[in-house]
Parts: structure tokens; sequence; C-alpha cells
């Protein structure tokens, strides 16, 4: 932090900025709760995420965009083979590449549990929130999206 300590604004910002931590850490583990995510690894799920997000990848780039060795993620991806969540095909452009994506079956898992996850948010919203603090919360959202703009 480059500013005062003494600053009040400052002190304030930076006790939000844990509190927000912790209560972003809190939300991702009950949301983590109605997924059912079984007993995936963190790095198994941003494999499986990022192959939702950007569709069909080598060992190779999954390893470059998670910052990775390309023999971990291997590893990992190795696992998510076995578990049946992962399939691989020859890439058309290198033969000696595999492309990797999601089964079928691992697809539907995640459009579920992103069910899983709205339904959970929308009954927690409207049994805990009152229309006004429901409001309150629609605002905080957009405060939310520009601070996560790059």
């Amino acid at each position: 932090m480059n500013e005062s300590p003494s600053d009040p604004e400052a002190l304030r910002a930076l006790a939000l900025a844990g509190e927000l931590r912790v209560l972003i850490g809190q939300l991702k583990r009950r949301l983590r709760e109605q997924a059912h995510l079984g007993d995936l690894t963190w790095s198994q799920i941003r494999v499986l995420a990022r192959l939702d997000s950007d569709g069909p990848a080598t060992v190779t780039a999954l390893a470059r965009a998670e910052g990775m060795r390309p023999q971990s993620m291997g590893e990992t991806v190795s696992a998510l083979k076995a578990a049946g969540l992962v399939n691989g095909a020859p890439d058309p452009d290198d033969g000696r590449q595999t492309v990797l994506s999601l089964t079928p079956a691992c697809s539907e898992a995640i459009k579920t549990g992103r069910a899983a996850h709205e339904d959970w948010l929308f009954r927690a919203i409207r049994t805990k929130f009152a229309p006004a603090e429901q409001a309150q919360l629609a605002s905080a959202v957009e405060l939310l999206k520009r601070l996560v703009e790059t």
C-alpha cells in the first residue's frame, strides 16, 4: 500500500479489501458445495473450466495458459481422462499432439453445477433479502463488475 496508513479513507479501503477477500472466499466455498465437485483438485477444476470456456486445447496450450509445466499439466489431464471427464483426439495440424476436450458427461455436469449455483443464489437472495435490499445487491454487483474490469 503506497498511501499513508494514517489516512482514514485508505484505512477504510484496506479494511474493505480484506473483508471482500474473505467474503468472496466464503461465497466460492458455498458455491462449490452446491456443485458437488467431488474429489477434484483446484488444478483439475481450472483445466475443466478452461476447456469449457475456451474450447479444446493441447496439454501444452493448457499448461501455458495455467502457468504450469507441461509435465505437471500432463498428470492433471491424465487424472481427468481416467475420471472420464476429458477425452483426446489427434491434433489435425500436428498428429504428435492430442487435442483435449470435455466429455459430454462432463459438459452436462458443468451445466448442472452452474444451474445448482444459480438456484442456490436465487433462493438465498429471495429468502434473505427484502426487495429494497435486492436492489442494493444489484447496485453492489455493478460495483463489483467495475472492480474486475481490466
